[in-house]
Parts: C-alpha cells; structure tokens; sequence
C-alpha cells in the first residue's frame, strides 16, 4: 500500500509541535478543542456509570512517565475509567511481548500496530475505529497504513516522526564543518573532520535489532523508485534484493558508520547510544525526534538538527525518513471497547491530552486540530525536508513479518566480520522467501 500523507505534509508548519530543549511547558499554544464528543459508554462512567479498568500495552519508552501523567489527567475527567498502562519497547521486543499476551488470552484494551503488512498480521483483533471523531481531523493520508481494502480505519495515528543523522550542531562547528553533509562522500568526509579533531562520529547502537533491522535497512527501501512497487516484485518474485543496486550500494552507508563509529557496537543498546551523543561524546546518531526528550534529560542545552542518510552520491542521498511510524489500536474483543475508544479520543481532542501529546511526548501531531506556535530546531528540519519533498517513507510494516529481526542479525553477523555484504543481501533474500 502506498503511503500518501505526504501530501499533506505541508501543513505541519501550521498543524504541529515538538518539544524544545529548555523550552517552557507554559502556555499550550493549541487550538481550541474540536470533536471531543465522548463516547456514550465514556460519558456513563464519568457521569457515575459502573467503573471501568483499561490496559494499554504500548512501546514508547520515552514518554513512559509522561503517559502515566496524562492517565492522571484523564481519570480527574473520567473518574470511573481507569487506566492502566505498561510499556515495553527500546531493549524488549515490544510485539513477541504482545502476541504473548493474546495468546495467553490477555490481551491489552489499546496497543500499537505499525500498520500495512502488520494491520494484516493483527487484524482479526483489530476494532473498526471509522465512525471516530478524530477521524475527520486526520492530515491528509496518515491515516492510509491502517486503512484496509474495506475502506475502514482500524487504527489512530500515534503520531508522524522523521528521522536521519541527529547532529551536534556545536561539535559540526568545533571540526569546522561549514556545509553539512547530503551525500555519502560528504558524509565521510564530515565524519573524517570529526575524527580529526578527537570526536567520535557516530553512536551505534546495533544491539538493538529495530535500529540496524528496521530503520537503517528501510533507508535501501525507501530511496527506491517506487518503495510499494518495489516490495511487490520482491514478493512475487520480478526482483530479487541480492540484485539490487540501492540494497548493493548500502554497505558504504554501513560501512562508513562502522568506522567512524564507537567502540563495541555489538553492545551498544539504544539509552547507551543515546547517552553518548546527549552526553556529546558522539556528533551523530541515528534516531529521529522521538529521542528529544531523553536527550533533554541528559542535556537541555544541547544544540542538535537531523542530516539526511544517504546511500550514494547520486538519486539515493539528500533525504531523511518520515512518516507514521505507529497507531494506536483498539481490541475488538474487549469488554470496555467503547471506554477505550473515549480514551483515544480524549487524547487528540481534549486541552489536556493535545498539551501532553505536543509538549510532554514531544509529538508531531497527525492532526490539524492540534496547532501551536512551537517547535524545535529537529522538527523544524523535519518539516523543512517534508516541505521541500526531500523524504522517503518508513515502508518496513510492508516486509514480511519478523524480516526485519531477521535482517538484523544479518547486519550484526556483517559488522562483527563473520560475513561478507554479498552474504548479508543473500541471507535477506532467504529470509524475506521464508517469512513472505
């Protein structure tokens, strides 16, 4: 399926906000609630109904603390609907974690699905959510992913996120790096000016599977020509990945990061990796605005914007990846589906949950009823590249499910030395036959 919130994109400039570090949390900024009508079973249990208990089950490490805030906020407004979250993301496998739970018969009220191939996966759980509404607020296309052939909506856009090289502005500077990188040759030779002057250029944190499996491989998919199209062949078997060029020339991407990168990769996990660039041990690192937050915590007056990640010097560079990266979605199955569609709604509706989704999770709203006035430098860069059509879309929910886990492991084998980039592509393609 094709991905079309691009064409909506524009309007981030007017329609959203991240937040900033050091910014205040003060005035909220945002527009004036719109479609926040509950739904009927939300207004009975804040009305004095019989009490509800929600489970939400979600991924997002960073904003842990911060949700739990905003549930807070919710129950003052709904007292007879509590809810319970968990998180499990960053080290721990976030889905092997889900399907346990449903196997087990536990499953969660509300949980995250990437949409495309993994709406597919789930959808036998998944609740029809098109009669909601925040439906009609969605920016142009973000809601696609978990749109199905029926034409009904099965999931809520957490949010739209971009990511590339998150560099430190003040160490580019301290190199003497005057023009910011967009090719791979320019890369590398930013990369040697930082090594030059005694900075580690890169934070790798290839222990982590869904860094080096999802979202580095995705940039090979999304530079193609048509990614959708190009997934097909594969899939039917016209094209093969060994075979192709862009999937061939991302070993000098990879290469390139290995060699400017720190020591021991292999054992970096994701808050290490984050605590050597926030700690500015590392000038660059492959995440996207959803680290802002952490990155604040450690240091609130780090100076950062995001590069492109290219694979060549050619079509292939000059871009960095955005899109919908998850949904929140609603089990058909539950008890309380109508309280946790109020919960959702409540979210992207209420001054509360918009304040919390912008300013606390630092958020790029998939709505044009959340609207405020500020923005950080990263999402700013980000709206920038979205402006000017210099993105490729995050296409890893269209490979088959469990390739990317698979294609990391071939990564890591490769940055280890146990194989060769040929062996990498071939391992990918056995792998993709397999799961397809």
């Amino acid at each position: 399926m094709k991905r079309k919130w691009m064409l909506g994109i524009s309007m981030l400039a007017l329609a959203l906000v991240v937040s900033a570090c050091g910014s205040s949390n003060g005035g909220s900024g945002n527009a004036a609630p719109s479609g926040s009508a509950a739904s009927s079973a939300g207004a009975e249990a804040s009305s004095g109904g019989d009490p509800v208990t929600i489970s939400v089950f979600q991924l997002k490490v960073e904003i842990a603390d911060q949700f739990d805030a905003m549930i807070e906020e919710f129950e003052k407004e709904y007292p007879n609907i509590k809810v319970k979250a968990e998180t499990v993301g960053g080290g721990t496998g976030y889905m092997d974690a889900l399907k346990a739970r449903f196997a087990a018969g536990e499953g969660p009220d509300i949980f995250n699905n990437g949409g495309a191939s993994e709406m597919q996966l789930w959808k036998e759980h998944l609740a029809d959510l098109s009669g909601e509404p925040w439906v009609g607020h969605l920016l142009e296309g973000t809601g696609d992913g978990m749109t199905d052939t029926d034409g009904k909506l099965y999931g809520m856009p957490m949010n739209m996120e971009g990511y590339g090289y998150l560099y430190n502005k003040d160490l580019f500077e301290q190199a003497g790096i005057a023009e910011l990188p967009t090719t791979l040759t320019e890369l590398k030779a930013a990369a040697q000016k930082l090594q030059d002057a005694g900075i580690t250029p890169f934070a790798n944190g290839f222990a982590e599977w869904w860094i080096i499996g999802s979202h580095f491989t995705n940039v090979a998919f999304g530079y193609q020509e048509d990614p959708a199209g190009f997934i097909e062949q594969v899939n039917s078997g016209a094209a093969t990945i060994p075979d192709n060029a862009l999937l061939k020339e991302l070993q000098g991407l990879m290469d390139t990061t290995i060699q400017y990168g720190n020591d021991n990769p292999l054992t970096t996990d994701y808050n290490t990796q984050v605590t050597l660039f926030a700690s500015g041990q590392a000038a660059m690192l492959q995440q996207g605005n959803w680290v802002e937050s952490m990155v604040c915590e450690i240091n609130p007056d780090l100076n950062m914007g995001i590069l492109p990640m290219p694979i060549n010097d050619g079509d292939a560079s000059g871009k960095i990846v955005a899109g919908v990266p998850n949904n929140w979605a609603v089990n058909k199955n539950s008890p309380n589906i109508e309280a946790a569609k109020t919960f959702l709604n409540w979210m992207v509706s209420s001054e509360a949950g918009q304040r919390y989704m912008t300013e606390e999770f630092g958020f790029i709203p998939a709505f044009d009823n959340i609207a405020t006035d500020k923005l950080s430098q990263t999402s700013q860069d980000i709206v920038a590249y979205s402006k000017e059509g210099k993105t490729i879309p995050m296409i890893w929910t269209s490979w088959p499910d469990g390739a990317n886990k698979e294609f990391a492991s071939s990564m890591q084998q490769y940055s280890a030395g146990q194989i060769g980039w040929d062996e990498v592509l071939n391992q990918m393609q056995a792998s993709w036959n397999k799961l397809k």
